[in-house]
């Protein structure tokens, strides 16, 4: 599969921009995505001419020249002095709003193909400029092993079929879906689209998408509407609280206090040999409180629901091996 023109594009501009030297044709077809896969020479530099034309009508000022008297060919780069915008003025939410974007970026599932361009132009020994990009940790992570296949799936225009398992509910059934695009709202991450069992626009969260994702039918069959806002879909989706699911714990005697608060004890009841007490939780977002519930260790064991208890579980054992690899 080739990488779309104006991905190329982007990487051509970080190639460029971020080497103080002048990239002949060659070392850029080398260096950046997209071009390697060209059939010919002649269509690399038919691309290639056409890429450079259309960055100057964007008003990016391409510089050619050379790099010593000793250079038989000309080469390419951005100055940064000329692309660089002067100081602007944003008002606290533009400001958070590109801050966001900001970390997008740098969150892996963006900045791959970008990320692996710098990379090649180190391996080529170019002096790589990245000094104005400092270390940036995303705060709305993508992590969900959906968000990539879905996201792919709305670029090429294409259903996908997967589990989703609504909330109070611990088993997950089929859906197919032609998606319109992945958004994030309070955190949290949704695919919205038409859900073709309902016959309707829906959105569905990725943290409870279980399973694979699957993209079907050829490219394009999927086009967003023109008038439909993905946005107000998702808020208006989740404008009222989902139904709470009623949990249930054991918790040792004496210990969890912050669990205890919320809960309503039970029974007494012994756990391997253990005294401690059976409580009840009612929580909105259960899945959510893995964390939280897995922070307290062997002090607090999930009985009910069973994705709880089994999520619990896997986070105990993921903080085990992590300890095992630190002790090697």
């Amino acid at each position: 599969m080739g990488i779309p023109r104006a991905e190329r594009l982007v990487n051509l501009v970080l190639c460029l921009l971020s080497t103080r030297q002048y990239l002949t044709a060659e070392r850029i077809r080398g260096i950046v995505p997209g071009y390697s896969d060209a059939a010919s020479d002649e269509a690399f530099y038919r691309t290639f001419e056409r890429d450079k034309a259309e960055l100057r009508d964007l008003g990016i000022p391409l510089e050619t020249g050379r790099n010593s008297a000793f250079d038989g060919i000309d080469g390419y780069r951005i100055a940064r002095r000329d692309y660089e915008i002067g100081d602007i003025a944003l008002e606290s939410d533009e400001a958070a709003a590109v801050a966001l974007a900001s970390r997008l970026w740098e969150a892996p599932e963006f900045g791959t193909a970008a990320r692996g361009a710098l990379h090649k132009l180190r391996a080529a020994g170019v002096d790589v400029d990245d000094s104005a990009a400092g270390p940036i940790e995303p705060k709305v992570r993508a992590d969900e092993p959906a968000f990539s296949p879905l996201l792919i799936a709305v670029r090429e225009g294409r259903p996908v079929t997967f589990d989703y398992r609504r909330p109070a509910s611990s088993s997950a059934q089929p859906r197919t879906v032609e998606p319109w695009g992945v958004v994030s709202w309070c955190g949290r991450w949704y695919v919205v689209g038409h859900d073709r069992d309902r016959q309707a626009a829906r959105c569905f969260r990725l943290s409870r998408i279980t399973g694979e994702v699957c993209a079907f039918g050829s490219r394009g069959q999927v086009n967003r509407p023109e008038d439909v806002d993905l946005m107000s879909l998702v808020t208006g989706f989740e404008s009222t609280p989902p139904p709470r699911t009623p949990v249930r714990l054991w918790v040792a005697s004496g210990r969890a206090q912050g669990v205890r608060r919320d809960a309503e004890v039970v029974a007494e009841r012994e756990l391997d040999g253990v005294a401690g007490e059976e409580l009840r939780l009612e929580l909105s977002y259960p899945e959510s409180a893995t964390g939280w519930l897995a922070g307290y260790g062997p002090d607090v064991v999930v009985l009910e629901p069973e994705t709880l208890r089994k999520s619990v579980r896997e986070a105990h054992l993921a903080t085990l091996r992590t300890l095992r690899e630190g002790d090697r």
